[in-house]
């Protein structure tokens, strides 16, 4: 059996009308400090984006979804944080922000395989 390591999370929620305050989980960041892993997986409903707002920019929203997961990846995708290590790139993710697509509260857990905690988060509590 593998060692279980300690692992945070964060899901990203979006905010289609940040001055109302109503949001839906879109998709969720997972952090392994002992495995220098990070990733995020989203899943956008479009039906409740429309919900919430009509008139909602989808592309916009999927773009910067999009770009949380470019960051998680590193490299040219990551833009200005394409130098930084996993736990930075996660910590600057968790930042909060009043933008459409927000972090959600920092949690954390066990586990012997952080890319499988991400799937398993993602279809709990996403999907």
């Amino acid at each position: 059996m593998s060692e279980r390591t300690v692992f945070e999370y964060a899901l990203l929620r979006v905010v289609p009308r940040v001055e109302r305050g109503e949001c839906f989980n879109a998709g969720v960041l997972v952090y392994c400090r002992a495995k220098s892993f990070v990733a995020a997986r989203t899943h956008l409903d479009e039906r409740k984006l429309r919900a919430l707002d009509p008139h909602a920019d989808v592309v916009g929203v999927q773009a910067a979804l999009r770009a949380v997961e470019g960051v998680c990846c590193g490299g040219d995708a990551a833009g200005q944080a394409a130098g930084d290590d996993a736990g930075r790139r996660f910590r600057w993710l968790i930042a909060p922000r009043s933008t459409v697509v927000q972090p959600g509260a920092v949690h954390s857990g066990l586990t012997t395989d952080p890319e499988a905690e991400v799937e398993r988060l993602l279809d709990l509590l996403v999907r």
